[in-house]
């Protein structure tokens, strides 16, 4: 006989099952079912692929035989589902332990599915008992049953998909592994052994090994710091009159041969071609 206990807190994706059934008008025929779950009249809850059966005890001596089932995804469907799974890693971590990752409806909608059903009438539901209204009190009492099946364990959800628990984690495994090969981690580079510096870190800028000779290159200066030094150009009398600022004029054109012939070599000390 199956034992069920109604919790205080659920998880969601329990409660938005839960929330489904509870959408239904009848709500005496809900506590009715209810109650049947509560006194243990669900006397077996089994799947048969992505179906369930059960044998609910009414008021007849025989149990009467419930099924019910969703609309399975078909392969193609649950294909991109995966890989979209398997993509994600927080899901495929979480999937792979066991665990409902909290916004897995995503991966579902972003393939234009829903991993649940949006009406109480796409779940398709029987019972032999002779009562024509559905759900009826038997299949309801199903309904909360699976409520507890679906917090004990999350992948009976996605049976009703159409796929069970080791199939889903095979197939997010094989994806894995196929993309790390595709994608081989790339190989970590050997960290240079660390030196101490002391207190006050003077010895940072001290080397004690030579470094090589072709790393080093002595650049002359680009600064036309020399003529700066030497002032103004004396000129004679004769030029001085033919030109306003005539020292002046000199001055900045020595300064700009300076600058044009430093900067030539400085692109020769650097093994450069002017442009």
């Amino acid at each position: 006989m199956t034992n069920f206990s109604f919790q205080s807190s659920r998880e969601w994706w329990s409660q938005r099952w839960l929330d489904l059934l509870d959408s239904y008008r009848f709500k005496k025929r809900l506590e009715r079912a209810r109650n049947y779950s509560r006194q243990g009249n669900v006397l077996r809850i089994q799947f048969e692929g992505a179906k369930v059966s059960a044998r609910v005890q009414g008021t007849e001596v025989e149990p009467y035989q419930v099924l019910l089932f969703l609309e399975p995804f078909t392969d193609e469907q649950w294909q991109y589902v995966i890989e979209t799974m398997s993509q994600r890693a927080i899901f495929a971590a979480k999937l792979l332990a066991g665990e409902m990752p909290p916004n897995i409806e995503e991966v579902f909608t972003l393939n234009g599915l829903s991993l649940f059903p949006f009406t109480l009438s796409e779940v398709r539901s029987k019972c032999s008992c002779p009562d024509k209204a559905n759900p009826c009190k038997h299949i309801a009492a199903v309904y909360y049953q699976l409520g507890d099946r679906f917090s004990e364990d999350p992948f009976v959800l996605f049976q009703l998909r159409g796929r069970t628990k080791n199939q889903i984690i095979d197939a997010l495994r094989e994806l894995r592994s196929a993309h790390q090969i595709a994608n081989p981690e790339p190989i970590a580079l050997q960290s240079a052994p660390q030196t101490s510096l002391d207190a006050n870190g003077t010895s940072f800028w001290h080397y004690r090994e030579p470094l090589e000779s072709n790393l080093v290159v002595i650049a002359p200066s680009t600064s036309s710091d020399v003529l700066e030094i030497l002032g103004a150009i004396p000129l004679s009398n004769d030029l001085a009159e033919n030109a306003d600022n005539s020292s002046e004029v000199v001055m900045h054109y020595l300064i700009a041969v300076y600058q044009q012939v430093a900067q030539q070599a400085f692109l020769v000390a650097m093994n450069t071609e002017a442009s």
